[in-house]
Formats: C-alpha cells, sequence, structure tokens
C-alpha cells in the first residue's frame, strides 16, 4: 500500500435539526440526524488512499432567516473542533435585497462565496433580472458563486454566466445529468458549451445520487466523467463528496473518492494532484 494522497474535499454539509431549520430533511428520513465534524471523521479511515487535508463546507439549505446563522455556526465548528474547514460557501437570498446578509457573511471568516439553490425553483429563476443583478454583486465581496442545477437547467444556467463575466462560477454536481436512464443529450452538449466560459470550473460531486442508488456501477459514470474533463480540462476539475448527501448511494465518505479516482485512471499522478488538492486551493482561495 502507498502513500495516502491529502485530498480537499470541495463538497461537505454539516446539519444539526436541533440547532437549525432544515425543512427539506423531511422528505429524506435516511440522512435526517444530526451529521457533524465527528461522523464524518468517523468514517475517514475507510478510504485506504486518501486523507482529507481540507474542507469546504457547503451551505445545507437552512431556511432563509437562518442563512448567516449557518454560516457562523460552521465558523464556530471551525475554530472548536474541526480545524480543517478552510472555506465556507454559506447561502444568501439573492433575488432579494441581499446585501445586508452579504456584508454579515463577508465578515466571517472562512466564508469563501455563495450558493443559491436554483435546482427546485421555476423555469427563468436564474436569468430573472434581480437574481442575475444579486449575482453580479458577489466579486464587490470577494465572493464566487456555486451552481447547483438541474440539467433541464442548463441553458439559462449559460444564459446567467455570460451575464456576469466578472463572477468566478463553479458548476455542482455536473450539473445533475440523468445518470440513471444514461441520457447524454442535451447535458452533454450544455456542459461543452458552458466549459468555454473560462470564468466556470466543474465540480465532479454528487453522481452516485443521480445514478440508480442501489445498483450504480462505474461504467455508469465513466461517459460523464470523462466528458467533463474533457469539456473543462484538468485545471477546471475539482473533486467534492457531497457528504452526507452521498450516503443514500454509498457505504461511506471514502467510497466516493476511491470511485472517482478509479474513474480518474487515465490521469496522471501530476493532473490528479490537480484534480483532487490543487483546483481547489486555487478556487475556493483556501
Amino acid at each position: 500500500m502507498g502513500m495516502k494522497r491529502n485530498v480537499v474535499d470541495t463538497h461537505i454539509h454539516y446539519w444539526d435539526p436541533a440547532v437549525l431549520t432544515y425543512s427539506w430533511l423531511a422528505d429524506v428520513p435516511d440522512i435526517a440526524q444530526a451529521h457533524g465534524p465527528r461522523e464524518l471523521q468517523a468514517q475517514e479511515s475507510l478510504t485506504e488512499r486518501f486523507v482529507l487535508d481540507q474542507i469546504v463546507f457547503m451551505q445545507a439549505d437552512t431556511d432563509d432567516a437562518e442563512v448567516v446563522q449557518e454560516a457562523a455556526w460552521v465558523n464556530r465548528l471551525a475554530e472548536s473542533i474541526e480545524p480543517r474547514i478552510t472555506g465556507i460557501i454559506a447561502c444568501a437570498p439573492l433575488e432579494q435585497d441581499a446585501a445586508a446578509a452579504l456584508e454579515a457573511l463577508q465578515a466571517l471568516p472562512r466564508v469563501k462565496g455563495i450558493r443559491r439553490l436554483i435546482q427546485d425553483q421555476p423555469t427563468g429563476y436564474a436569468v430573472a433580472p434581480r437574481f442575475v443583478e444579486g449575482v453580479r454583486s458577489l466579486p464587490a465581496y470577494g465572493f464566487s458563486f456555486d451552481l447547483c442545477i438541474r440539467h433541464g437547467q442548463l441553458p439559462e444556467t449559460i444564459e446567467l454566466v455570460q451575464a456576469c463575466p466578472d463572477v468566478n462560477f463553479i458548476l455542482d454536481h455536473i450539473g445533475k445529468p440523468d445518470i440513471k436512464a444514461q441520457q447524454f443529450e442535451p447535458w452533454r452538449t450544455g456542459i461543452r458549451t458552458l466549459a468555454q466560459h473560462p470564468n466556470v470550473v466543474c465540480k465532479l460531486s454528487g453522481m452516485v445520487t443521480e445514478a440508480d442508488l442501489d445498483h450504480w456501477t462505474l461504467g455508469d459514470l465513466q461517459p460523464y466523467v470523462d466528458h467533463v474533463i474533457e469539456a473543462f480540462g484538468v485545471d477546471r476539475v475539482l473533486y467534492g463528496g457531497d457528504w452526507p448527501v452521498s450516503l443514500l448511494g454509498v457505504q461511506h465518505w471514502g467510497q466516493w473518492v476511491d470511485a472517482l479516482d478509479d474513474l480518474t485512471a487515465a490521469l496522471s499522478p501530476e493532473e490528479k494532484q490537480k484534480l483532487f488538492h490543487d483546483n481547489a486551493v486555487r478556487v475556493y482561495r483556501l
């Protein structure tokens, strides 16, 4: 067995329903209990290939009134029990007047960017003028924007990116294609178009949960991984674990990072270092 490699996980959620309100957890009872640093630490040794070096916390869709509290709570976790949290991606209601929330978030150490979920919004949400204006305001705070969409929203996402050339975008979960049905178009073409914008990078994350949860194989995922790397190039792809949402389709945190290691077997050690570590440090300014 070789040396374990350092990995930056760019997509870790923590939640505790005793601390904050997560209405959506009612729909996923399997993962609705508290998941925090200690629960993740208990799973880390189950991969023999990687050691978790740094963590980017990804907002976990608390109720809107609690978005600043959520970031402050995670910042306290970083200061008390989990110093590897070096980045926080918070939520802000960008389609409303979000300046007060953005200023409060900017004052918190470790907040690097914003994610406002697009995936369950009605058609046109991502290109509504108020929302575009909110996204455009982010560079003034030093923030990037994480795009969490479903594949059918790629056209309006491309329009949003075109309208915000100064914003650094990270596409989460490769745009959530329908892996279970092995559907490629129009996702494949949309990804290629999105990748033509140099201010967008793509996260290789959240794929198992778009596949057949109980019967997915590396073969189901391989063409999607290959297309993303071909479209974006090795300098603009990052690994993300999506733990604990990932537990709907994997047994433990290490199973996905090991799977992605196998799925990217064609990459050189230097390219893997970019995918699993260096690109994350650059993109999220860790």
